[in-house]
């Protein structure tokens, strides 16, 4: 079978997997009991920091190389909120409980333990993890803490400019109030310029944001809202899938939507609603303005980041082993990486998957192999009728480490494919929630 071949499958079964099982209960989600793991054990203690794609994935797959593990996921939130196929959600193509689930849930099914707390500190030497709600002891510690906003480019330290940029115009690509914000906004908007902002350098799910831009585009032309979004993008293109949506801006959304590349904000007046770029003063009603990502201060914290050429700080990790450099039995794996992969769900849930065996690997004393995770993206160029475009990649390195595509297929043509028809990235989404939840 030819890479090209691989692929093309991978999508399939993907999409094909099995929904058995779904239901999503609207029940209470109710707190977990508090407890401390603090005894010593004739099992493996594997913890691991972080509830989203990656760490789900990876507390699952854990169990079935190492069943015997006394496996803990730590978490601060008391439910799970996707951010892949929230921009649906936010056009009200998918209800909210489409996108919750349940950590309980989730533990239960997969036979590990949830813990609801916020990790604070690390004792390395004594194999420790301190916690909101005590301390819990490992053998092995799997951070998936995900991304951090940073928007010190444009805040330069002014905390209070950058709390009203974030909580007046939030980026919405961190589950939880802000996408609440977002669509609200989105409901209420009656007319101008909503600009969409791109940042450059490895964000958060490249597709997001010139699909959230398509959406809200068929929203205005829908509903005859006369407004325009202005995408202002840091980069000099369209950084994936390219040709699809440039096609979509141009023959679905002239008039409606305006795509600004290479455009570098210099400023923004919050009281006239000016916003100063490079080459233009430009006015807007609203905005959602999505800044560079690093990995999170906790880690920062503990010393664990290095800057990096493709964000500001980013996780310290062996690229070969995912270990952070300078321990032996602590991993990192998901949108907190320092490699060029795409920050997106399905990367993030099939590198758990990766973690997760390399980390049996080094427990049953075998040699750590890398595997490349997976990136499926589908993305919406419009709701009515359902067009989608799709890619999907693989990874691969050089001796030196560097990150390179080692093999990439799309599927961009959406005035033709049948992804839409076949509601492809509801599909895919409702295949993932299962597998992380229910089977």
């Amino acid at each position: 079978m030819n890479r090209r071949e691989l692929l093309k499958n991978s999508v399939k079964m993907m999409l094909l997997a099995s929904t058995a099982g779904s239901a999503i209960a609207a029940e209470k989600i109710v707190e977990v009991k508090k407890t401390k793991i603090t005894k010593p054990s004739k099992h493996p203690r594997i913890v691991v920091v972080g509830g989203g794609w990656s760490g789900l994935s990876f507390a699952k797959h854990i169990k079935e190389h190492i069943p015997h593990a006394e496996v803990t996921l730590v978490e601060k939130r008391y439910e799970f909120v996707s951010c892949p196929a929230s921009n649906a959600w936010l056009f009200d193509l998918v209800p909210m409980d489409f996108l919750v689930h349940s950590y309980i849930e989730a533990a239960n099914n997969f036979g590990y333990t949830y813990f609801q707390a916020t990790a604070t500190d690390l004792n390395a030497h004594e194999n420790i993890l301190k916690t909101t709600e005590g301390d819990l002891h490992y053998d092995y510690l799997v951070f998936a803490t995900g991304i951090e906003y940073d928007y010190y480019n444009w805040s330069k330290g002014d905390e209070a400019f950058e709390h009203k940029l974030s909580r007046e115009y939030p980026a919405a690509f961190i589950p939880g109030s802000e996408h609440l914000t977002l669509k609200k906004k989105i409901q209420n908007f009656k007319g101008g310029n909503f600009v969409i902002t791109v940042p450059d350098g490895n964000y958060r799910c490249l597709s997001a944001p010139y699909e959230r831009a398509c959406l809200l585009a068929d929203h205005l032309k829908k509903n005859k809202i006369k407004g325009k979004v202005l995408i202002l993008d840091a980069n000099n293109q369209v950084t994936i899938k390219e040709e699809g949506f440039m096609s979509a801006f141009n023959e679905i959304y002239k008039g409606y939507l305006e795509y600004m590349p290479e455009t570098e904000i210099e400023s923004i007046d919050f009281d006239k609603k000016i916003i100063t770029t490079g080459f233009d003063n430009i006015v807007f009603e609203d905005m959602s303005f999505y800044p560079n990502v690093r990995a999170t201060k906790l880690l920062e914290k503990l010393g664990l980041t290095i800057q990096t050429a493709y964000n500001r700080i980013e996780a310290n990790l062996n690229v070969f082993t995912n270990k952070f450099k300078g321990y032996d039995n602590i991993f990192g794996c998901g949108d907190l990486r320092p490699m060029g992969f795409s920050k997106s769900g399905n990367t993030a849930y099939t590198e758990g998957q990766n973690v997760a065996r390399m980390v049996a690997e080094d427990y049953y004393k075998k040699s750590i192999k890398w595997e490349s995770p997976i990136t499926f993206c589908d993305s919406f160029v419009s709701m009515y009728p359902d067009r989608e475009i799709s890619l999907v990649s693989t990874y691969k390195y050089d001796k030196s480490g560097h990150t390179f595509f080692d093999g990439s297929t799309t599927d961009e043509d959406w005035k033709h494919n049948t992804l839409g028809k076949s509601h492809a990235q509801f599909n895919w989404a409702q295949s993932m929630y299962n597998n992380m939840f229910y089977v």
